[in-house]
């Protein structure tokens, strides 16, 4: 993203509300804690990095959390949760754009996400690990085993990389030409 015009801030601004919207429709997985819920925001920041570039899927990501903890809170009082949920996007999102911006083929993107969800998952469990659990250990006085991170919050993040990738991938493949011709400075796959 070299230029920001006031179409790619619409842009970001759209797909910020239209992640927050989907954040809100989030759902438990059975096998998984209630507090681990899947929801599909990360598709639009996904569609902006792949269309506009890096800085505009971080946007979508600060903006949909941004928002969601102005409008609904937190449990803790502080972002926890929040900022759990951007570095989570941050760590999928980057890999795809460094992977899909050099080999940009349907194999490029799909590497890309693989590579997304992997990373997202292993810098989610050390985060969790070191970051997030002592947080809501301290503001909550909530304190989780360190295991649920191999046997919950690792195994989550791989599931929620794959649904999203799917998702992603399934609504890329309809729109691919369409947003080849509003933004033509970008080969898509």
């Amino acid at each position: 993203m070299k230029k920001m015009t006031t179409r790619t801030f619409v842009t970001v601004g759209m797909l910020s509300a239209i992640s927050y919207v989907l954040m809100l429709l989030n759902f438990p997985i059975p096998p998984f804690p209630a507090f681990l819920q899947i929801d599909f925001s990360d598709v639009p920041a996904l569609m902006a990095t792949v269309a506009l570039g890096p800085v505009a899927g971080i946007l979508v990501e600060l903006f949909k959390n941004v928002i969601d903890y102005v409008l609904t809170g937190s449990e803790t009082g502080v972002p926890v949760g929040h900022v759990a949920n951007f570095a989570a996007g941050i760590l999928l999102i980057l890999p795809v754009h460094l992977i899909y911006s050099r080999f940009q083929t349907k194999k490029g993107l799909l590497t890309g996400l693989v590579t997304g969800t992997l990373v997202m998952s292993i810098g989610m469990g050390i985060m969790n690990y070191f970051i997030f659990l002592p947080a809501y250990k301290y503001f909550m006085n909530f304190e989780l085993p360190a295991e649920i991170i191999v046997t919950g919050i690792v195994p989550f993040n791989i599931l929620k990389g794959i649904l999203v990738a799917a998702v992603f991938t399934l609504l890329f493949i309809r729109i691919q030409k369409w947003l080849s011709k509003q933004f033509g400075n970008r080969r898509m796959a």
